[in-house]
């Protein structure tokens, strides 16, 4: 028989969150994969787990721990995999070997668990029937300019990572693309003894993290795009001037406005030159 590659969920701060049979797996598997073995031994020492061999295969190094995971698994081990906090797959390494596992023709499996998005979604106060998950937003250029246009009109509930550096940046330019009203909830240091969740809306927030030292990976979760009605010139050169104030070059404000009004590009290409560079 062949073994099983097990995604294991981890705590994503309180440690009590570890769940008895994520400490069955761990305890049972002939290695566990993971991001740091000095973080995951300490999580492994308060679970009671010794005896068993710790390899790294984070972003860097998964693509190459795949042969000795196939290995064990041809062997009749199970592997499990952990990151660091969370679920291994989301925004986080897991999702390579998953797929080496499933090509291979052997099972995979998990342990659920405490995944940030999820807790930041229900505690947020919008709708939760359909939303999206975009992870970690690009850090520049037109990719992000284009993304962030997507968000914007996105109608469903919208779900955002972002390290805490770059957090201020990243809710203005969602202002700029959005628009100041809408609303979202910035999530930090989930399940800790520090645990926050932030409401308003963008222009409130961006006013909100001008003021506090930001600690902890964020969650943002952003209210769906209201139902799409048409815009004014006035408007629309509004969201443009904030857009190129937020840091965006015009090709890359045109691209976000578009998104967020519904306008044309002709339209709002038009509107643009008429904005002194």
């Amino acid at each position: 028989m062949s073994g099983r590659l097990v995604l294991v969920s981890t705590p994503i701060g309180n440690l009590g969150d570890l769940p008895p049979r994520a400490v069955e797996s761990l305890r049972s598997c002939a290695l566990i994969c993971c991001e740091d073995t000095r973080h995951s031994g300490k999580l492994l020492s308060h679970a009671g787990v010794s005896g068993v061999r710790l390899a790294v295969a984070n972003e860097h190094t998964e693509d190459a721990r795949t042969d000795e995971v196939l290995g064990l698994l041809a062997g009749g081990h199970d592997v499990a995999v952990v990151t660091d906090a969370g679920t291994p797959g989301i925004s986080d390494p897991g999702m390579r070997l998953v797929r080496a596992a499933v090509d291979a023709g052997y099972s995979v499996t998990a342990v659920p668990g405490p995944a940030a998005l999820g807790m930041a979604l229900v505690v947020s106060g919008f709708d939760t029937t359909r939303f999206v998950f975009e992870g970690f937003v690009p850090r520049s250029g037109r990719e992000r300019g284009d993304r962030l246009a997507e968000v914007a009109a996105e109608r469903r509930t919208v779900v955002l990572y972002e390290a805490p550096h770059r957090a201020a940046r990243t809710v203005a330019d969602l202002a700029a693309a959005c628009g100041p009203d809408r609303r979202v909830a910035l999530a930090r240091e989930l399940t800790k003894l520090y645990e926050e969740v932030w409401r308003g809306t963008l222009g409130e927030a961006v006013a909100h993290l001008a003021e506090v030292a930001p600690r902890g990976e964020y969650v943002m979760v952003l209210e769906g795009a209201p139902a799409a009605t048409a815009a004014t010139d006035e408007q629309i050169v509004h969201a443009l001037r904030m857009a190129l104030s937020g840091g965006a070059d015009r090709r890359t404000a045109i691209a976000t406005v578009m998104g967020a009004t519904g306008a044309s590009k002709r339209r709002v290409y038009d509107l643009a030159l008429t904005i002194p560079r």
